[in-house]
């Protein structure tokens, strides 16, 4: 089943619709904006007079279907339906139920056209190369704690920095959090990696890591798990050992980090040194219509040319994950998407939760009805590319092209599991909004032009025009110049207003 083949048409759509049935065989079409009951609607070579209001994104039935029948959106079975169901009525999560349970068996079945890495290219992005050989797109002053008992120590100096340099326009950010000790096993483990990731991310010129001393997250242990790095440009102060003021004693140290990273510089890259993180919230029934699309689109161009994309947001696979396991390139990578896509059905039914049950109310609102039909349009963001790597949370990038990413779906988490993996920016779709944005620039894409005017300070681009006349290609070459334009230094909203933060997962014991 290739549900991606609707791209073609969203391409040469181009006039504005009221509704638009995606793939051949859907029982579902979805209005396109908001239609009234009585209105008579073209879908192909039927006309349908509504039956009920039907709202911006919500879906409504083609023909009479029955109780208990399965429902067809995006050519896959996204439910069946509670109660018998009138064509031309509005059909949500009050009428759709989920088909999903527990855990299940999988076969690999490859369906994919190999990656041509070799496709020509001339666009370049400006950023800066590293010491270690890598590169970066930013090149901030990041002050990392160990511990959050020091939280406060390290925003008081990133406040007591800016102020002195603030002029300068070095970007100083502190990333307060609430873990380092009392944390056991794998969260301990996982707090060290995801802190280890954000003080070696190239987006960083310098880092000072301020530790405690007394802390579970031993400050010299963890000097260990960061292997071998620049030690004029990674600094340490344990604020235990310091005698005097620790404030007076960090801000040296940073100004020690400054002189070496002051005058880097940007040079000319190839987009094959990007990697990017895809990742949606606050999905609406547009997202698999216009931004989703959008993001899987760009995946492609980008892999294609030999640079990095990443999905992630396990739970929102469940439904459509054999898609993304057909295009496994080797068995090993389906045995570990598999054992991904398993283990978070097994981590939802140990602490006693419903596999399927993940839309939210924003979700559900904006017309989303069942966690199939969220995760056929979740999964379009990674396009039609080959899978060429499988993370773990908190494991780092080794591979070029489409990746998988082990992390959950919350906003925050999974864009911080993104970042720490290695992505330089992270791509965020939304249909209802958010001003969040992670340790990288999170470039947001709205689903629908009404959400772009609303909030033009937490939007950076707007792909609701899909479905108002544009065209996929044109879109796809503005939104390809979007992110080379944020590579090379342009700022996004979340940068604008200073809003840079992490989540690190927590499933376990705090002591």
């Amino acid at each position: 089943m290739h549900y991606i083949v609707f791209f073609e048409y969203l391409c040469i759509m181009k006039t504005v619709k009221d509704c638009i049935c995606i793939a051949q065989g859907d029982d579902v079409a979805v209005a396109l904006h908001d239609l009234s009951q009585g209105t008579c609607v073209s879908v192909g070579d039927i006309e349908i007079t509504l039956r009920s209001d039907v709202p911006r994104g919500h879906k409504f039935l083609l023909h009479d279907m029955q109780a208990g029948s399965n429902v067809r959106k995006y050519g896959a079975v996204i439910g069946h339906l509670i109660h018998d169901c009138r064509q031309g009525e509005l059909v949500d999560h009050r009428d759709i139920r989920t088909n999903l349970s527990g855990e299940l068996e999988y076969t690999y079945r490859p369906d994919f056209t190999p990656t041509n890495s070799e496709t020509a290219s001339t666009s370049v992005f400006l950023g800066y190369e590293r010491k270690n050989g890598d590169v970066g797109i930013r090149n901030e002053l990041w002050i990392v704690p160990t511990v959050g008992c020091v939280n406060g120590i390290c925003q008081q100096l990133k406040d007591e920095f800016s102020d002195r340099h603030g002029d300068e326009g070095v970007r100083v950010v502190a990333f307060p959090h609430n873990y380092g000790c009392s944390q056991l096993s794998e969260d301990h483990e996982a707090t060290r990696l995801i802190l280890r990731d954000l003080v070696l991310h190239p987006n960083a010129g310098g880092v000072l890591v301020v530790g405690l001393g007394c802390e579970n997250n031993q400050p010299s242990a963890f000097r260990e798990l960061l292997g071998e790095y620049d030690e004029k440009r990674i600094r340490f102060m344990v604020s235990q050992e310091v005698e005097g003021n620790e404030i007076d004693a960090g801000l040296e140290l940073l100004e020690s980090i400054y002189a070496e990273m002051r005058n880097d510089e940007r040079v000319p890259l190839p987009l094959s040194r990007l990697r990017i993180g895809l990742k949606c919230g606050g999905s609406d029934g547009l997202s698999g219509i216009t931004a989703n699309p959008l993001l899987g689109q760009f995946s492609d161009y980008l892999t294609s040319r030999g640079g990095t994309t990443i999905l992630t947001e396990v739970p929102e696979m469940f439904g459509a994950e054999t898609l993304l396991m057909s295009r496994c390139k080797t068995r090993e990578l389906f045995d570990k998407t598999v054992s991904m896509v398993n283990g978070f059905k097994e981590y939802f039914l140990k602490h006693g939760e419903p596999v399927g049950e993940n839309p939210s109310p924003g979700n559900k609102a904006g017309g989303i009805s069942t966690l199939e039909e969220k995760a056929l349009g979740c999964t379009q963001k990674a396009g039609s590319s080959m899978v060429c790597g499988v993370l773990e949370y908190g494991e780092r990038l080794t591979t070029n092209g489409l990746n998988l990413l082990c992390a959950p779906g919350n906003d925050l988490v999974a864009s911080t599991a993104l970042a720490a993996a290695g992505c330089h920016m992270v791509l965020f779709t939304t249909g209802r909004g958010t001003p969040f944005g992670t340790f990288v620039p999170t470039l947001k894409v709205s689903t629908n032009s009404t959400l772009a005017q609303r909030k033009p300070t937490w939007i950076d681009f707007n792909a609701g025009t899909l479905v108002e006349g544009e065209s996929m290609s044109h879109m796809l070459e503005d939104f390809v110049r979007k992110v080379i334009d944020t590579a090379s230094g342009a700022p996004t909203w979340n940068e604008h207003k200073g809003y840079q933060e992490i989540s690190i997962w927590k499933n376990g014991v705090t002591l």
